[in-house]
């Protein structure tokens, strides 16, 4: 091989992204200096995030460059290497970019073994998408036993590991999601005890009640917009809202507006906090210890929907916007 495909971002997308927002282009294969490691990429993870680094604004992280290399959660093969602290057929995971094949240092790259648990696992249960859903609810959702958590986008990725941990924690647990086939889903495969289609719903607070009918002590909030805004007439005393994402306002092209949550706040003594998981990053290796843990008992169910061949990069994370994952949207090259 003496090229290597590669995706840029061509446009900043308006509104929902299109595949006209990419573009594919090739490159030389790099050589190897010492220090350095050669990584043929095995999965790519995309997830929601990526679209608001795909706009030019400030942000936890700085926006992507147009017509550069878009990078995300990747699990690559060493396939060669002048790096004494990797070997010829060793996994890595870390932040790399869209491209087939890329040379790395290998700093800020982790081993990963696929005798100790499926590959796509290290970029989903026992990678960021677990720590998210680990260090969230641990040290945001305090959750209780007997409490009750309502979690929206529990189909997906970080909604469907929330739900098991909350179970494990003792709660009774909560999904909201885009199909009837995923409630069932959510019962069946991920311990659900209830859940509803909020496309089906005509009255999404009547929903949550119906659902919910001891209140909410503790909300996963994946989605934001109109469901969110629901969820402010259902909290409890002492209630604890987790803001992880906002997917269903992400391509929103004006300020969207809604329900002021000060005066639901302040009447139930109750806590709103946005949070991103390198915020624990130091606390990293307990919650990879303690996921690993939970994986190995069989306490965590592990799904992904996998989509195959890098030039469906860009149309699986367009399909992100559609509902159209269980688990961990994955691409395998």
């Amino acid at each position: 091989m003496n090229t290597t495909k590669v995706i840029l971002l061509k446009n900043r997308p308006s509104g929902k992204p299109s595949s006209s927002d990419f573009e594919f282009t090739e490159e030389q294969v790099p050589e190897i200096n010492d220090g350095e490691i050669l990584l043929e990429t095995t999965y790519v993870s995309v997830d929601p995030y990526l679209r608001g680094r795909m706009q030019d604004a400030k942000s936890y992280v700085p926006p992507f460059e147009l017509n550069k290399p878009i990078h995300s959660g990747v699990v690559a093969k060493v396939i060669a290497t002048k790096n004494d602290n990797f070997k010829e057929g060793d996994y890595v995971s870390g932040m790399l970019d869209w491209k087939e094949v890329q040379k790395s240092t290998g700093e800020e790259l982790h081993k990963v073994s696929k005798d100790n648990a499926p590959l796509p696992a290290y970029l989903g249960t026992l990678g960021m998408t677990g720590l998210t859903a680990y260090f969230g609810l641990k040290e945001i959702g305090k959750p209780k036993e007997g409490e009750t958590i309502l979690v929206s986008g529990a189909a997906g990725a970080v909604g469907s590991i929330v739900g098991q941990i909350a179970k494990i924690k003792g709660c009774r647990v909560v999904g909201v999601a885009g199909s009837d086939e995923k409630i069932e889903k959510l019962k069946k495969d991920f311990g659900y005890d209830d859940g509803f289609n909020y496309n089906t719903e005509d009255d999404l607070n009547a929903a949550i009640q119906r659902t919910c009918p001891d209140g909410v002590d503790i909300y996963w909030d994946n989605v934001g917009g109109e469901l969110s805004d629901a969820v402010f007439f259902n909290i409890n005393q002492k209630a604890r809202i987790i803001n992880c994402g906002a997917i269903a306002v992400y391509n929103d092209n004006k300020v969207p507006t809604g329900v002021s949550p000060q005066v639901f706040l302040i009447k139930n003594s109750a806590l709103m906090q946005g949070f991103i998981v390198s915020n624990y990053m130091d606390s990293f290796p307990e919650g990879v210890q303690q996921l690993s843990k939970w994986y190995g008992e069989g306490k965590l169910h592990h799904e992904d929907t996998i989509v195959e061949g890098f030039e469906n990069i860009p149309q699986a994370f367009i399909d992100l916007f559609d509902g159209k994952n269980t688990g961990k949207m994955l691409v395998k090259i």
